[in-house]
């Protein structure tokens, strides 16, 4: 069969708004593909975020429904209560989940629900100027911190996928980036994987992507891909940070061959 690169359904036919380097765009159609491939499109319900991706219901062609500052993940936990055969997700900035958001994102968790957050950290408030977010790493020049973030002015950066790892209710957690053609792909494969289980009903599951700000970090777009690999990634390192099915199947395995033996 032939492969022809075009438009995914699950989007809509509109131009993005985003800043010329902007990772929203790289991931708004990352998730379009996977729900499209997974044959999902009817009954999935996204929920945006307020910050630079507070439009992404002009973006994505599904069910979507906007919610308050930093609630997205108390919206669809009401959501997939409601219609438990539906596939939500949540989809957040640093400052909307782990600033405003941290009590309804954490305790989601922790609570085990059975919903997906995509959680883009580009480690800065994007839409309102350029703050200094709960992200935002040591040293990091902000227009909050323009002397660079201070541990004993401003405590430490949240690396939220570690914490949350901790929780009991959370299944699956992986911090991905989307700053190079492989690590896009591996982004990609994460998303599945996030939204394939909680079809499989194995609860909270949570999808890091380190995405570049050109803007607020004054930067080009590619040296903004460059800092990713070259500073972001040593305090938010890449990779699977928690995985019980996949932790369950491989007991289940070595049971099986001890059985056998």
């Amino acid at each position: 069969m032939k492969k022809v690169f075009g438009r995914p359904q699950s989007m809509k036919n509109n131009i993005f708004h985003y800043c010329a380097g902007c990772g929203h765009s790289i991931a708004h159609r990352l998730i379009a593909e996977v729900i499209d491939e997974l044959g999902i499109r009817g009954i999935t319900i996204g929920v945006p975020p307020a910050g630079c991706a507070v439009l992404a219901y002009n973006y994505f062609d599904i069910d979507m429904i906007e919610a308050q500052h930093g609630r997205g993940p108390a919206m669809a936990t009401g959501i997939k209560r409601v219609l438990p055969d539906r596939v939500v997700f949540s989809y957040q900035g640093d400052g909307d989940l782990a600033a405003i958001g941290i009590a309804e994102s954490f305790h989601a968790a922790n609570r085990g629900e059975n919903i997906t957050v995509v959680f883009m950290n580009n480690a800065v408030y994007g839409m309102t100027g350029g703050q200094m977010a709960p992200t935002s790493i040591m040293g990091q020049k902000t227009t909050t911190s323009p002397m660079g973030r201070n541990n004993v002015l401003d405590g430490y950066p949240i690396k939220v996928s570690e914490i949350f790892s901790l929780l009991p209710g959370t299944a699956y957690i992986e911090r991905c980036a989307v700053n190079s053609p492989a690590n896009i792909l591996k982004t990609r494969k994460a998303i599945r994987k996030a939204f394939q289980y909680q079809i499989d009903g194995h609860g909270f599951s949570l999808v890091e992507i380190l995405s570049p700000c050109p803007t607020n970090w004054k930067m080009t777009p590619i040296e903004s891909c460059r800092w990713i690999d070259e500073v972001m990634c040593k305090p938010f390192p890449l990779g699977v940070i928690k995985d019980l099915p996949a932790e369950a199947g491989d007991e289940q395995k070595k049971g099986d061959k001890r059985h056998a033996g």
